[in-house]
């Protein structure tokens, strides 16, 4: 059954709403909600609540703070259902930003920590950023629970936070920390609904690229981020997210290109071009790596890892620079240095020393490793870079 929004005289629209979904969140919501009082922002602030079937007291303490936040002039909206199962967290979501009245959105997990001129210095961003995802550098809980994540998050350069859409598990800022104008949102488009196991966040912010939207960074850390084994992410499989990623590659990146490698000749970039489509495929030119095992083999069968040798007429177990035919998913391994001297080469030429080059920027699909947000240990496979002392292309 759904709970009807708290009843209230009508008021002003606020200029921010904090969008906040709860689900069985009670051992975190007070210095959740505590954060929100705390914030500096002098415009007027807005908490919408949207309470997703919670067994625990996560409703008795919202309802608690309710009274401090609204005796500081913080109006709390309060939404929610009771039904034996949750709806999910893009469901959640969406009903809170409904049932809010803010021209930004503040968007706030409920086991997160906010940092008192947050909303402040997000919202001057946003200001000068009116159709870009507004993210912050993040402080994790607990501090070593994820180090290479955590480092990723915040070191990340302006600009890759673009270009490494295509390499990343989940979006460049992560939606814990996003912030953008209601209009935009709207622009958009809802988050999915589909429920547990469904990487809503990735799936908007895709859907925000292809609409031309932006992505900014304020480089201050404004969110206390929480790890622990109960968080949502934990719900999403690595192969849904890596469906989805190849998805995104393949529709706004590889239509551009007329050739590309693939940086990794070993199960994960054997992976990535089993994932692609067969047009896709015949684009690859050729596997690269610099695993020394990988590059004594030599020039070899992608298939079936099938050892070849060298080419005829060379004495090293590989070529200055080289590459397959297109489709027969053949993969040279080569060297760092090799790799500096790369000149991509029309497909089906063959290779004696160094290839002419191909016209036009050319592209390596990377299927190495990045941080995940779900395994402080392990990484998921990346897609796209740049060929070293190669023209980029931006996809």
């Amino acid at each position: 059954m759904q709970r009807p929004e708290n009843s209230r005289a009508p008021r002003p629209p606020a200029l921010v709403s904090i969008i906040l979904p709860v689900h069985n969140a009670e051992e975190w919501l007070d210095e959740c909600l505590k954060s929100v009082l705390q914030q500096d922002f002098e415009g007027s602030l807005e908490l919408s609540v949207f309470d997703d079937a919670s067994k625990d007291k996560s409703m008795t303490i919202i309802e608690r703070w309710k009274g401090k936040l609204e005796s500081a002039g913080i109006p709390v909206v309060i939404g929610g259902h009771d039904s034996p199962s949750p709806r999910g967290v893009g469901y959640s979501k969406n009903q809170a930003i409904v049932q809010s009245s803010g021209s930004y959105l503040c968007f706030l997990d409920s086991d997160d920590v906010m940092m008192p001129q947050r909303v402040r210095l997000q919202h001057q961003a946003a200001e000068q950023h009116p159709t870009s995802i507004i993210g912050c550098q993040v402080r994790r809980d607990p501090p070593d629970s994820t180090a290479r994540y955590t480092r990723w998050i915040n070191q990340l350069a302006p600009d890759q936070l673009l270009t490494q859409v295509f390499t990343s598990h989940g979006p460049t800022v992560i939606m814990p920390t996003w912030f953008c104008s209601r209009a935009w949102f709207s622009h958009v488009g809802l988050f999915d609904e589909g429920g547990q196991g469904v990487p809503e966040d990735l799936l908007f912010f895709y859907e925000h690229l292809r609409k031309g939207g932006g992505v900014v960074r304020v480089d201050q850390s404004l969110l206390l981020y929480r790890y622990h084994l109960h968080a949502a992410t934990h719900s999403v499989l690595e192969s849904t997210i890596w469906a989805h990623r190849v998805c995104f590659l393949e529709e706004q990146a590889l239509p551009r290109w007329a050739a590309f490698t693939i940086w990794n000749a070993g199960k994960q970039g054997r992976r990535l071009y089993r994932s692609l489509t067969t047009a896709s495929q015949r684009k690859v030119v050729a596997f690269c790596d610099v695993d020394k095992n990988k590059i004594k083999k030599g020039f070899y069968c992608h298939e079936d890892a099938q050892v070849c040798g060298p080419l005829p007429g060379e004495s090293q177990p590989w070529p200055a620079g080289a590459a397959s035919a297109p489709g027969v998913g053949r993969a040279l391994a080569l060297s760092l240095r090799e790799m500096s001297q790369f000149q991509p080469h029309e497909p089906g030429s063959k290779v004696q020393g160094a290839p002419p080059p191909l016209g036009g920027a050319h592209v390596t699909c990377v299927a190495g490793a990045v941080p995940s947000r779900k395994d402080p240990s392990h990484g998921y496979p990346s897609c796209i870079s740049e060929l070293p002392g190669r023209p980029s292309s931006s996809a």
